[in-house]
């Protein structure tokens, strides 16, 4: 069983990645688990050129994304996983652009033009999401909707868990942060977190378990 995971975090060492760490380790928990994490701020590359190359139908480059730098090899790792993970933080109300741009060369080569619209990848692939954001709980649910909705669709049986109202700075005096409730934010990181992480590794365990029933 093969275990891909996917920060789309800049920085390596808070939130978001703390909780795909958490979901990887629920999966690689999983008896005959194998795999790896790849930090989308290490690679160059760019998104989607709307070159519909991976339209053509030629054998050597349908389904597959015609650009060739450091995202390529990640892209037939994601193809061949049978369980994917990918976390972002949330800038802007969207995810971050690199893990925007890594979804466009991962999503857009599995789906055709046909009329009836199958994915055309060889395999489903489950597919876990971790989000991350500084915003209230409700803020972004129908982002959150699309995006899952979307994986499900077009890689395989989607799921998510949420952290929100999340700790960034260490001391929020020190930033031009006055708008932000840093006592509630403190508690939430004391109590909450812990409790969002350990739903994270709920997830990647659940999803690898289900992978283990129907494949070996």
């Amino acid at each position: 069983m093969k275990i891909l995971a996917i920060c789309g975090a800049a920085n390596k060492n808070r939130n978001t990645m703390t909780m795909l760490q958490h979901a990887y380790d629920g999966a690689m928990s999983v008896d005959g688990a194998v795999g790896e994490i790849i930090n989308l701020y290490d690679l160059d590359y760019k998104g989607c050129t709307g070159c519909h190359c991976c339209k053509l139908l030629d054998e050597a480059m349908f389904a597959r994304c015609a650009q060739v730098d450091e995202l390529s090899p990640v892209l037939e790792k994601a193809i061949g996983a049978d369980l994917i993970f990918i976390g972002s933080p949330i800038y802007f109300g969207d995810i971050t652009g690199q893990t925007r741009a890594f979804l466009e060369r991962y999503l857009f080569p599995g789906i055709t033009y046909n009329k009836n619209r199958v994915p055309v990848y060889p395999k489903r692939t489950k597919v876990g999401w971790v989000f991350t954001m500084n915003a209230p709980g409700d803020t972004y649910t129908d982002l959150f909707n699309q995006i899952v909705s979307m994986t499900d669709r077009i890689i395989g049986e989607s799921k998510h868990v949420i952290a929100y109202h999340t700790k960034q700075f260490e001391d929020y005096s020190k930033y031009a942060a006055t708008m932000f409730d840093v006592d509630m934010i403190t508690k939430r990181n004391e109590e909450q977190f812990p409790k969002d992480c350990e739903a994270a590794y709920m997830m990647g365990k659940q999803l690898a378990a289900s992978v283990a029933r129907v494949d070996y």
